[in-house]
């Protein structure tokens, strides 16, 4: 399964394009989380390889977040052991871009689903 237009968007939207700069591009930043400077990041929250002081135009924020996004896409594809649907799946893929694939594999929802509970799993 691939992420539908409206996943990807919803992870535009949760996400934000952060440090916008005239031109449309971004700036990578990096935020205090409990007293410490967090990952740097950029774009739509995309942290792989990013350093500070990284300056992106609005194509490559855009190709690096369908870049991210297929990482976990392929997350979720491994992970999941039930037919699901595509809202399921863009949600699971959201999960994971936020919060990690190592989270989504130890996740209460991920156990819940595989076991059929779809209602305990989205409660979860």
């Amino acid at each position: 399964m691939k992420t539908s237009d409206y996943g990807i968007n919803k992870i535009k939207g949760y996400e934000g394009y952060k440090r916008k700069l005239p031109d449309g591009g971004c700036a990578a930043y990096q935020i205090k989380y409990r007293g410490k400077l967090d990952v740097p990041t950029i774009g739509w929250g995309c942290t792989e390889g990013v350093k500070p002081g990284m300056v992106w135009s609005r194509e490559e924020a855009e190709q690096a977040l369908l870049r991210e996004i297929a990482k976990h896409e392929a997350a979720v594809v491994r992970l999941i052991q039930v037919p699901i649907s595509q809202n399921q799946f863009d949600a699971l893929v959201s999960f994971s871009y936020n919060c990690g694939s190592g989270a989504l594999a130890k996740s209460t929802i991920l156990r819940r689903l595989n076991a059929g509970d779809t209602a305990g799993a989205a409660a979860a």
